[in-house]
């Protein structure tokens, strides 16, 4: 237990007592035996969590609740009260008190109700720190985030947003690469020009090729006029195709001789159109192993994969979960005219806690519906989703349990460590190689031996 508490009881005896208890787990203590020396001890340090007596004789713990919310706004106040005086009790979370606790006193309820309120307090300071560097950020475009696997996305940005490079954008769905696809196109010579944007697997594919490179009147029955494909809108700016890897097979030739020669040529008409397109891909997919299945052509992959950014899944992002909360309320109540300020402490460990498999995305549709519902002007959880309230994150693994029976060989060790790995990147086999330290190819001959090796099993028996 690591904090600084103030306790103020009328009794000495009982400060003794609790002093004790406290000191005995780690925390710092000071005592008060009234009013006036509370005053005193709180204008002269500060503290993470005050526990005062309801009674103090010539004085009361509501006025101490007054007083730490004047001296020290947002530092926690556990009142103690008479036994079955629930009366008093809700006067003391009416006066500003965090939590209460009935006497006779007992020591692990005590315990249990500091630790508590220290672990409100932590979040609490947690959250202003947050705030503050959210308006401070430095991020590019409309990007949110301080842990270190954003700050590398920020670098690589900045490295070749002015450079002509294409780019491909890998990371899971609802992480925000569209995101990070704006960020490219602003702040350059072509932000003033069109950011053309396409979902590759939104567009069927006997139209996705007149989306693209347009046509000429009467290429088809319902060309009744020409029109411009993307590529030729986003003349001078950037065309964002999100999704690519769903892009049908017979497309990607065609889209490499785009590339290629910078030129191209609507369906139904001879004309070659020249276009100054900067190329920015994204996918969800491993198209490394795409490539490597025969769904994805080498030779496009490599035009797109001039340079890869990889945007991190939220549940990796630590902190940035309560920078991206605290920013989608903000959002959200000025869209909405709420008067929602931020997010209690209890409602920010469960965004922690939660493992957000839709990620940003997931984040801010959880937000906005909180922000919708809330009765308060800070969202508790009870405006939570049920899922992220009740949610269990699974127990950690301390590793298989070895008896001198089941001594396992080296090679099962490194198959089963390999499988755990690719197991948390979500089956992406580059990623996992770039985890493990491997080379792609020795990753694949590794995984062909192992499978290989189950089939010989399977036969033997």
């Amino acid at each position: 237990m690591k904090g600084r508490i103030l306790l103020v009881d009328d009794e000495q005896d009982m400060c003794d007592l609790l002093a004790s208890l406290l000191k005995a787990e780690g925390a710092e203590v000071d005592t008060a035996l009234d009013e006036a020396e509370a005053a005193e001890k709180l204008a002269g340090r500060l503290y993470d969590v005050v526990l005062t007596d309801l009674d103090l004789g010539a004085g009361s713990g509501l006025q101490v609740c007054d007083l730490v919310s004047r001296m020290q706004p947002g530092v926690p106040v556990i009142v103690v009260t008479g036994f079955g005086s629930m009366d008093a009790a809700i006067g003391a979370i009416r006066a500003g008190a965090y939590d209460f606790i009935t006497k006779p006193i007992e020591a692990p309820v005590v315990l249990v109700a500091v630790e508590r309120a220290l672990e409100h307090r932590r979040v609490r300071v947690q959250l202003g720190e947050l705030e503050d560097r959210l308006k401070k950020r430095d991020a590019p475009g409309e990007l949110v985030g301080e842990c270190l696997a954003m700050k590398r996305v920020y670098e690589l940005i900045q490295r070749v947003r002015d450079t002509p490079a294409s780019v491909l954008i890998c990371g899971e769905s609802g992480t925000g690469k569209e995101l990070v696809a704006r960020a490219l196109h602003q702040g350059t010579g072509r932000a003033d020009r069109r950011f053309v944007a396409v979902n590759c697997a939104a567009i069927p594919a006997n139209l996705l090729e007149s989306e693209l490179f347009g046509h000429a009147r009467g290429a088809f029955t319902d060309a009744r006029a020409a029109r411009a494909g993307l590529f030729e809108q986003a003349d001078g700016g950037t065309l964002f195709l999100d999704e690519i890897g769903e892009m049908p097979t017979e497309m990607q030739p065609k889209l490499l001789r785009v590339l290629q020669e910078r030129t191209v040529r609507p369906i139904g008409d001879s004309r070659e159109i020249p276009i100054d397109v900067r190329i920015v891909a994204a996918t969800n997919r491993d198209l490394e192993s795409e490539v490597e299945k025969g769904n994805f052509r080498e030779d496009l992959f490599y035009r797109l994969n001039v340079v890869q950014i990889n945007v991190p899944p939220l549940r990796a992002r630590g902190n940035d979960i309560l920078l991206l909360a605290g920013h989608f309320i903000k959002l959200v109540a000025e869209r909405m005219g709420r008067d929602v300020k931020g997010i209690t402490g209890e409602a920010a460990h469960l965004l922690l806690n939660y493992d957000w498999p839709g990620n940003v995305r997931q984040l801010q549709n959880c937000i906005e519906s909180a922000v919708t519902l809330t009765q308060t002007d800070h969202l508790t959880p009870l405006d939570l989703p049920e899922k992220i309230r009740g949610f269990q994150p699974p127990a950690r693994s301390t590793g298989p349990e070895v008896h001198p029976e089941h001594i396992l060989s080296l090679e099962e060790v490194e198959r089963r460590y390999i499988e755990q790995v690719l197991a948390l990147s979500g089956d992406n086999k580059s990623q996992a190689a770039r985890l493990l330290g491997l080379d792609r190819r020795t990753l694949y001959r590794k995984l062909e031996r192992y499978e290989q090796g189950i089939s010989d099993a399977k036969a033997a028996d």
